[in-house]
């Protein structure tokens, strides 16, 4: 059974059993604009338990925030139950969750065009934040209030010069403002095991260049690397202009080693250690 299959049975075995199912996020947003993808996220109206009674092998990685891991058909797929998040305290994640309607979980999301659900059974779209239309614009919006948004996971900031890289989408006026204004607030809460896996992602697609470039220009390149602090946009275009001659899946530690030209080689064991690799 394909990965597409795989993940249609498990929405069709929820909405059997009376509980709303859909794909959810990425897939979708990759999904309008044509790109492959095998990363199906689902949510539902189902509770992890009433997840749990209906599959035989699931995998409980985020019971607490409404997260399991069904196994199907030898694929994996996250499925999160619909949720409002309550109160966020340390810019990473919510204190606790309720249950909520589509809609409501579809607000909490990042960016509009992540905010989505498409129902394979019917093929039916469910955009609630206008995701269609910004994709048809090509720009990248966070959901509501931006800087609402970047307080939720300041893990955000990134996602949206990755995302805009990636696409070649602009960042919309006020979500950038709101960067410009949080960029110094992304360290330390936000851990450098996750700031690194972010560099790891944004490595993955071309441009990656222009990503680093976009970073400095927003604040947040310097904020995770306080040596830049002081040096010019256009040095720092200088110093990654021949990061796309790299060849393909080069290490993203060496891409990153050329915004460090004059490094020695314990500060470049330093830098390794700062980065927790």
């Amino acid at each position: 059974m394909s990965f597409l299959s795989a993940a249609t049975s498990v929405v069709k075995r929820l909405q059997q059993a009376g509980h709303i199912a859909y794909f959810a996020g990425g897939w979708v947003r990759d999904y309008l604009m044509e790109h492959p993808s095998d990363d199906i996220d689902i949510a539902t109206s189902a509770t992890t338990e009433e997840v749990e009674a209906l599959f035989k092998k699931t995998v409980p990685v985020g019971v607490a925030f409404g997260i399991i891991i069904v196994l199907q058909e030898g694929h994996q797929f996250e499925v999160a139950t619909f949720r409002k998040d309550r109160g966020y305290v340390d810019g990473r994640r919510p204190s606790g969750i309720d249950p909520a309607t589509p809609e409501e979980d579809a607000v909490r999301r990042d960016f509009t065009i992540n905010g989505m659900f498409y129902d394979p059974i019917t093929e039916a779209l469910y955009d609630f934040v206008g995701g269609a239309e910004d994709i048809q614009r090509g720009v990248i919006r966070a959901i509501g209030d931006p800087d609402a948004r970047f307080g939720e996971d300041r893990l955000r900031m990134m996602r949206a010069v990755r995302y805009s890289t990636r696409f070649n989408f602009p960042i919309e006026e006020a979500t950038e403002k709101a960067i410009r204004a949080h960029a110094f607030e992304l360290l330390p809460s936000v851990a450098m095991e996750r700031v690194w896996q972010e560099f790891k992602k944004m490595s993955r697609f071309a441009h990656f260049d222009t990503g680093l470039i976009t970073l400095h220009d927003l604040g947040l390149l310097a904020t995770i690397f306080p040596d830049l602090k002081k040096t010019s946009l256009a040095e720092i275009a200088r110093r990654v202009q021949h990061i796309e001659s790299f060849p393909k899946g080069a290490p993203t530690f060496g891409e990153l080693l050329e915004l460090f030209p004059d490094y020695a080689l314990e500060e470049i064991l330093d830098l390794s250690e700062y980065l927790k690799l």
